[in-house]
């Protein structure tokens, strides 16, 4: 024991990946169908082995925020951009609303019960499971020029109050926001879902799972005579509104690539493709035959990011019709999250689309709508790194503020520089690219090793401070959490008039809380909710994250 003791000690970087470790374990346990999650794991993991008075250097802590925050602009810049847009006014409101009364709440709630400094940033930290202010905030502490001793206890206590409110903030707003807020504001969210015309099949799924159904379907034909002599583009049009497809000609011993202007003739065996329920009720255009040489053709699917100027805010029904012959939209994803889509869905600049379909047209169409995204395990980190030394330097700049320098600190200029590139991948995404994996790490181990070394550092007086204040800060925490996210839905309701359903997203989005996002799609029966989410969460992001010097200016 004395061996792996002096081993921890000497070897601080042992004791991060065992706080990791430890952390991620403790996330994954549940209580009932809650799960501590990986930030409080990691969190309570990292104040358990600092017990052991282990010494980080502060720098460490510092590079993986910094990471975490350049992901997380990254991630939500082109939504936030398009958070500006006239379009998004509602949710970009409603996030305001949200987040401005969060920080009121904090600081009068810090001033009556006379809260430090710390503890207020914590409660806001906790209160919105905004780990970013646990950053932003220490470094504004540490600007104060306060004694050495009183600095570190401010910073202790900002580990202290975030991990008694992150829990108590976390299952308050997904229990508010699921189940009593519907029921205050007489809101039926599956009946507003189902309103909304939901035409997206099935929830979102691990990547190893696929649903056994298929929307889509080829199958082949022996021709009727009377469409001997007539052209493709008019048998395909003859089933509209429904899409339908001519894949390839078998004519005599020959296979025919086609084209809409293709003759048919007599004794033609046709490859067709269509939505299953078109087929189900019966193409009347000859006889279904089997014939495996002709349905034997490569079929591709690629994920395509949107950049064609011209196709930006226009229905997919629209963008089908000009481009979408032969293939078939499978999924699409805004903000990182997947959302459903009907043939009245607007597409977004940066939305990320995967079509299938044979791989001529797949290709074809992907050329159409923008970038295709080969598959790669490469990350641009040229990008990644001058991204994140321009936000720190833009970030250092200060401005001052009742004798306290107020700036974005390093951090949360790798923050801002993540939004602006992000948005430029997504205008011209033939550099910089992060893959999905490389972004997990980013963002999940950037921001578990930031916060199991809060832990570690602030474990000696953790337990001390959570006895002093833990049993008013849990009765606070549920405020802080609860109030704003009422304000903003009878701001949004009744104000806004906004659709309940989108209402409910933007609330989740703007508290950035996943976890209520997921509960709401549950009380929704519905992945509906989402289309509220994206824009409010990128926003909220910048705003929670923004409070951490403001906070601290207010009540110091």
């Amino acid at each position: 024991m004395d061996y792996v003791l002096t081993a921890l000690r000497q070897n601080p970087e042992l004791a991060v990946f065992l706080t990791l470790a430890l952390g991620f374990a403790l996330g994954s346990l549940k209580i009932g169908s809650f799960k501590l999650g990986n930030v409080v794991g990691t969190l309570l993991a990292g104040v358990l082995i600092g017990q052991l008075d282990i010494q980080v250097p502060g720098t460490v802590k510092v590079v993986f925020f910094d990471l975490f925050l350049f992901a997380t602009g990254y991630k939500v810049g082109p939504q936030f951009i398009r958070g500006m847009g006239r379009s998004a006014l509602p949710q970009v409101a409603v996030t305001v609303v949200l987040c401005v009364t969060s920080l009121l709440v904090t600081v009068v709630a810090a001033k009556a019960l006379g809260y430090d400094t710390g503890t207020a940033a914590g409660l806001l930290a906790g209160a919105f499971t905004e780990s970013t202010v646990i950053g932003t905030a220490g470094d504004a502490i540490t600007r104060l020029g306060l004694p050495k001793d009183t600095t570190a206890a401010l910073l202790n206590n900002i580990a202290v109050a975030y991990a008694v409110t992150y829990l108590v903030g976390t299952t308050g707003a997904v229990w508010f926001l699921s189940s009593l807020a519907p029921r205050l504001l007489r809101v039926d969210l599956a009946a507003e879902a189902r309103k909304l015309g939901e035409h997206a099949a099935g929830g979102a799924r691990d990547g190893r799972v696929y649903s056994g159904y298929r929307e889509w379907d080829i199958r082949s034909y022996r021709l009727a005579d009377p469409w001997a002599g007539r052209r493709v583009s008019e048998l395909e049009q003859s089933f509209a509104p429904d899409r339908v497809f001519v894949q390839k000609i078998r004519r005599a011993e020959q296979l025919l690539d086609v084209e809409p202007a293709t003759i048919l003739a007599a004794g033609d065996a046709l490859a067709v493709g269509a939505r299953r329920r078109v087929i189900a009720g019966g193409v009347p255009i000859g006889t279904e035959i089997e014939d495996r040489e002709l349905l034997d053709f490569p079929v591709a699917s690629l994920d395509v990011v949107l950049t064609n100027s011209a196709l930006v805010d226009r229905t997919l029904e629209d963008v089908a019709q000009e481009h979408g012959r032969g293939v078939a939209l499978v999924r699409l994803v805004r903000g990182g999250e997947e959302i459903p889509f009907a043939a009245s869905t607007t597409l977004n600049r940066g939305d990320l689309l995967r079509i299938t379909g044979p791989t001529q047209d797949v290709e074809r169409a992907g050329k159409a709508l923008g970038y295709i995204e080969r598959s790669s395990a490469t990350t641009d980190v040229v990008f990644v790194g001058l991204g994140i030394v321009l936000g720190g330097l833009v970030g250092l700049l200060s401005l001052n503020v009742g004798g306290l320098p107020i700036s974005l600190t390093s951090s949360g200029g790798a923050l801002i520089m993540g939004l602006v590139f992000g948005w430029l991948r997504s205008v011209y995404p033939t550099f910089g690219r992060i893959p999905e994996p490389a972004l997990w790490v980013f963002d999940t181990i950037g921001l578990a090793v930031f916060i199991g070394i809060v832990g570690i550092t602030a474990a000696p007086s953790f337990v001390d401070g959570l006895r002093r204040t833990g049993v008013s800060l849990v009765i606070v925490g549920f405020l802080a959490a609860i109030v704003p996210h009422l304000t903003a839905l009878l701001f949004g309701r009744f104000v806004l008039r906004m659709n309940p359903v989108i209402l409910f997203g933007a609330c989740a989005g703007a508290g950035t809380s996943t976890a209520a996002l997921r509960a709401i799609q549950d009380e929704a029966r519905s992945k509906v909710p989402v289309l509220g989410y994206t824009v409010p969460y990128a926003l909220g992001n910048i705003l929670l994250t923004a409070w951490g010097p403001v906070i601290v200016l207010l009540t110091r």
